[in-house]
């Protein structure tokens, strides 16, 4: 049943995940070649394959976004015969993830403590949004813990005007740490032949995601705020208005402040007392802005990519999705794959070996029920 490709070749995921940190989690490690086995609700299936508009090809856009690789069961926990097939299938797996809030897959005989005793190599990794503690019962939602989590007291155009990421930036932060683990967790298994219970939580996830942020209140005892498009710690380091349109720069060092002050014929900055270290440029950023901020309105802000970029000033315009993917392209970066009938987003991760393969698009509500019962019966 396995797909003999990818450096996950042989690895059967029972997934019974669904939204997005998990999903994401899975349609990686399916990328690499791991047999993901979809359990889904009859009638419903992933909540996300009704979280449209947008479409495509009949399917929320939103569901496609994170389910490919993966072949779909429908099965009724509640049901006698389908929680017997539920459980057949976690004891033939090699990995068990799920998102349920914690406790609930015990209810049913599936939490790890059931199933380990039976299936002692199994690698059983279960997200939550708080941990399985004092926060066990608290929803898991992206903007709920963007809010709670802090992302949004540091995020926002001024403070007082906290503001959510774009994209649900905490799930997929989640299920990159989800997946690390369970790469990890193989990886002790194949030494040992012992499976172990992963836990990654939302919470914990954002917190250690948020790096030098978190990094200043646990080692400074400092509690950031928003800064707009500032950084608390590098200057300059954020969005100017050039003659079009908004451009980024982000300089990291003297050598490049220098750099840009030349090519902005503003080389007094570069010796102003004021500026001349990044800890001085820090603490006077609203008067460096300003006078940087008149020069840089003087031209397109693709006439500054191409003069600053090749003195090595890190800089760009602000591009739209569009936009970013025609970057992509013009780079060879390849950003899209044709799969189905469709293109979907590119697995970034490069491989010389065994590099991500796409093998066939999200499925159909309960599209592989018949074939994965007919695997579980015969005993392949």
């Amino acid at each position: 049943m396995t797909d003999r490709t990818g450096a996950l070749s042989g690895v059967v995921i029972a997934d019974f995940s669904r939204v997005l940190a998990a999903p994401y989690a899975t349609m990686l490690l399916a990328d690499l070649g791991a047999e993901v086995i979809k359990v889904e609700r009859p009638g419903a299936g992933d909540d996300t394959r009704a979280w449209g508009p947008p479409h495509a090809d009949g399917e929320a856009v939103y569901f496609r976004s994170v389910n490919r690789n993966k072949r779909s069961i429908t099965l009724d926990l509640a049901d006698p015969d389908d929680l017997a097939a539920a459980k057949a299938l976690a004891n033939r797996a090699d990995v068990v993830v799920e998102n349920f809030r914690p406790g609930t897959m015990a209810r049913y005989g599936l939490g790890y403590d059931d199933l380990a005793p039976g299936n002692p190599g199994l690698v059983y990794c279960s997200i939550s949004g708080f941990g399985s503690g004092a926060g066990a019962a608290l929803p898991g939602y992206d903007l709920l813990l963007q809010a709670v989590g802090g992302l949004m007291s540091v995020t926002g155009p001024a403070p007082g005007e906290p503001t959510k990421v774009g994209v649900a930036l905490v799930d997929v932060l989640t299920g990159l740490h989800a997946a690390v683990g369970i790469l990890s967790a193989l990886r002790h298994r194949d030494a040992t032949g012992e499976g172990q219970l992963i836990e990654v939580n939302l919470l914990g996830a954002l917190l250690s995601s948020m790096v030098n942020q978190s990094a200043n209140h646990v080692m400074a005892d400092v509690v950031p705020g928003i800064l707009g498009n500032r950084h608390p710690s590098v200057a300059p380091y954020e969005v100017f208005q050039a003659a079009d349109r908004p451009i980024v720069i982000a300089v990291g060092n003297d050598r490049q402040f220098a750099a840009l002050t030349e090519a902005l014929g503003a080389r007094e900055l570069a010796t102003d007392e004021r500026f001349t270290t990044n800890a001085q440029r820090v603490a006077h950023v609203a008067e460096l802005a300003e006078l940087l901020g008149a020069r840089l309105r003087t031209r397109p802000a693709d006439e500054w990519f191409e003069l600053l970029t090749p003195l090595g000033v890190p800089c760009g315009p602000v591009n739209d999705l569009a936009e970013a993917f025609q970057l992509a392209d013009r780079l060879g970066l390849a950003p899209r794959v044709p799969l189905g009938g469709l293109d979907v987003v590119r697995n970034p991760i490069g491989l010389t070996k065994t590099p991500p393969t796409y093998r066939q698009p999200p499925p159909k509500l309960g599209e592989h029920t018949d074939e994965i019962r007919s695997w579980l019966k015969d005993g392949d």
